[in-house]
C-alpha cells in the first residue's frame, strides 16, 4: 500500500510557530535537534517544537547538523544528539545532516566513515536512523552500502520528481514553502514510508517494552524495563 504523507522540516529559524494552525497542512514535521559535538548546541526551538507537535498529534523526527572531520568527532556529535533526545519519542527517524564542504573536500571514503559512525552509534541506542542528503551529493559522496542500509531524505528543489535513482523515504521538494501556522519560507517535504507504523511496531524511537498496558490494582505485575525485570504489586498510587 503505497501512502504520500505531507510535511516539512523546522529549525530555530523558523521562529515561532503555531501548531494549531500547522497541523491542518501537515502529517509530520522534522526538526532540528541541534548541531555539533555537545548537548549545549541544542537547537533553541527543538522543545517548543517538540512540544507543539507532541500536542497536537503532528508525528516528528529529527536531524542533527553535523561539523565532523573524522569517525571521532562524529560519535561526539552522535552523542550529543541522544543526550537532547533523551524521554522523548519520535515517529520518524533520526536524521544526519552533513553538508559541509570541508566535509566533502575529504572524499567519498572518509565522508562515508563519518557517516557510518554517526548512525551506527544512535541506531545501537534504539533509534531508527537516516541520512539527509541532496541528489548530487547522495551520487557522488555517500557509498552504496549507506544508500542502501538506512532511510534516506533526498533533498532536490524545483523538479517534478528527484533524479537521484536510489531508495528514498522522504523528499525534500522545497525550500520557499508557506504553511499555516509558519512566517515566512519553510522547507516542504513529502513521505512516502508509513515510518509511524514501523518505529512504534519495532519498539525504536522511545516507543519500547516498557510501555505495557496497566494492570488492575493490587495485582502481581511482572515488566521489563532497559532489559531488566521487576516483580511485585501494583496499587492505586
Amino acid at each position: 500500500m503505497s501512502i504520500k504523507l505531507k510535511g516539512c522540516d523546522l529549525s530555530v529559524y523558523q521562529g515561532s510557530v503555531d501548531f494549531t494552525r500547522l497541523k491542518d497542512d501537515v502529517q509530520f514535521s522534522i526538526l532540528r535537534a541541534g548541531y555539533g559535538k555537545t548537548a549545549a548546541q541544542k537547537d533553541k526551538n527543538f522543545e517548543a517544537y517538540y512540544n507543539g507537535c507532541e500536542r497536537n498529534k503532528i508525528h516528528c523526527g529529527v536531524y542533527w547538523y553535523s561539523y565532523a572531520m573524522d569517525e571521532d568527532e562524529a560519535r561526539q556529535e552522535a552523542k550529543a544528539c541522544l543526550e537532547v533526545l533523551k524521554g522523548k519519542r519520535f515517529e520518524f527517524p533520526i536524521y544526519y545532516d552533513v553538508e559541509e564542504k570541508k566535509q566533502f573536500d575529504l572524499g567519498k571514503e572518509k565522508v562515508s566513515a563519518i557517516i557510518r559512525a554517526f548512525l551506527e552509534t544512535v541506531e545501537a541506542a534504539g533509534y531508527w536512523v537516516g541520512l539527509y542528503s541532496s541528489t548530487s551529493v547522495l551520487n557522488t559522496y555517500i557509498a552504496q552500502d549507506i544508500k542502501d542500509r538506512y532511510a534516506i531524505w533526498c533533498a532536490h528543489w524545483g523538479v517534478n520528481k528527484p533524479t537521484y535513482s536510489g531508495q528514498y523515504g522522504i523528499w525534500q521538494y522545497s525550500e520557499k514553502g508557506r504553511l499555516s501556522g509558519v512566517t515566512g519560507n519553510v522547507d516542504l517535504d513529502e513521505c512516502y514510508v508509513d515510518y509511524p507504523a514501523l518505529i512504534v511496531a519495532k519498539g525504536l524511537n522511545g516507543y519500547n517494552e516498557a510501555e505495557q498496558p496497566a494492570q488492575p490494582d493490587g495485582v502481581e505485575v511482572v515488566l521489563t524495563i532497559g532489559g531488566k525485570t521487576y516483580k511485585g504489586t501494583l496499587k492505586e498510587g
